[in-house]
């Protein structure tokens, strides 16, 4: 009766404290998207102000200013999945990086204090959310790691828990550069 008792005792503490870590790294994991949820919006911020410097040089440019522009409102409607935030995240990133791009057409604008210092602004802003995507891959995988690793898959199937997506960089991104074709005329 006592070896059951205490039997019994470990198994309900054991999944006390399986349910316990696996609350901690789904919150962790939480809190990780929102940093970098706060971040995009803060670049999303940025976006207008960088418009409205290089619109006057880019009339030409007019679809890659609208594309940003309907992305900047999607991002801020806050109706959006984490993949979803993810996938824009990713246009997003290609999308600015064709402005920057474009701007080096214009050395006018190039030479802009007001264009320089949002631009030294937007790079601040990558570097951050940057480093929360990092943040909030680890999160995820220890997260989705405890799903998968018994005891704790077993806890986490009952309280029906997801894997996670993790932030990553879009498959054009991981091919190769082809440097030959930077230094060709």
């Amino acid at each position: 009766m006592v070896i059951t008792a205490i039997v019994t005792a470990v198994a309900v503490l054991v999944v006390i404290l399986l349910f316990n870590s696996l609350v901690r790294k789904k919150n962790q994991a939480i809190t990780a998207f929102s940093t970098i949820d706060v971040l995009l919006k803060k670049r999303f911020d940025l976006i207008p102000n960088l418009i409205k410097a290089v619109q006057r040089y880019m009339q030409h440019e007019a679809g890659v200013l609208t594309d940003i522009t309907a992305m900047r409102a999607k991002a801020v409607s806050g109706e959006m999945s984490d993949a979803e935030t993810a996938d824009l995240d990713r246009k997003a990133t290609q999308v600015i990086g064709r402005i920057m791009v474009a701007a080096e057409n214009y050395p006018d604008l190039k030479a802009s204090q007001n264009f320089a210092d949002l631009q030294a602004s937007l790079n601040e802003v990558e570097e951050q959310i940057s480093a929360a995507r990092r943040a909030y891959n680890a999160s995820v995988r220890d997260y989705n790691n405890a799903l998968e690793m018994f005891p704790s898959n077993i806890v986490a199937a009952l309280m029906h828990y997801r894997k996670r997506v993790f932030f990553e960089i879009a498959e054009q991104e991981r091919a190769n550069v082809d440097v030959g074709s930077l230094f060709a005329s």
